[in-house]
């Protein structure tokens, strides 16, 4: 990496809605880039000692966006891909910290594709209102991942490998 490019930026953050492969395509990556990997959900896990739907069903959602929240503000880490949750969105603070150590990428995948790949929606602990629906969740999220997205990706028709490599063409 040439001295111009600042380590803050050395890292690559993936934002998107659940089962946008935002884990799987993270790890692809980091293999491929020689980097380390981190998932802020799986942080969460542990350091909470429970699922995210666990923390869901004790402290409601807002409370899960409050405890990534601050999983995200002390995240310090360089040369690493960042998987994030999909809801770090809501956190301006949090995606402000991300976009000054990482450059943002938005795993965007149409509606259809996601309904199509997500079977457990009420157990899968994604951080949403009890009446809130996948279409509701999803309507919410899209202007939020435009916003903080420098880099916008396509996947809903690219398996994992591909959309890895689409990313690397475009880095």
């Amino acid at each position: 990496m040439d001295e111009g490019m600042s380590a803050v930026k050395a890292n690559l953050t993936l934002i998107g809605m659940p089962g946008a492969g935002k884990s799987t395509v993270g790890v692809i990556l980091a293999k491929k880039l020689g980097m380390g990997f981190v998932d802020t959900d799986v942080l969460i896990q542990v350091h909470q000692h429970k699922t995210l739907q666990q923390i869901i069903e004790e402290g409601g959602h807002l409370h899960l966006r409050a405890i990534e929240e601050q999983e995200v503000l002390a995240l310090d880490v360089e040369n690493h891909v960042i998987a994030t949750g999909g809801s770090v969105v809501y956190s301006e603070r949090a995606m402000a910290r991300l976009r000054k150590m990482s450059r943002v990428i938005f795993l965007e995948v149409g509606f259809e594709e996601l309904q199509r790949r997500i079977h457990n929606f009420s157990t899968r602990g994604i951080a949403r209102a009890r009446d809130q629906s996948f279409g509701d969740l999803f309507a919410e999220r899209q202007p939020l991942y435009r916003q903080y997205a420098e880099i916008t990706i396509d996947g809903s028709f690219l398996d994992q490998e591909e959309l890895a490599a689409q990313i690397i063409r475009l880095l």
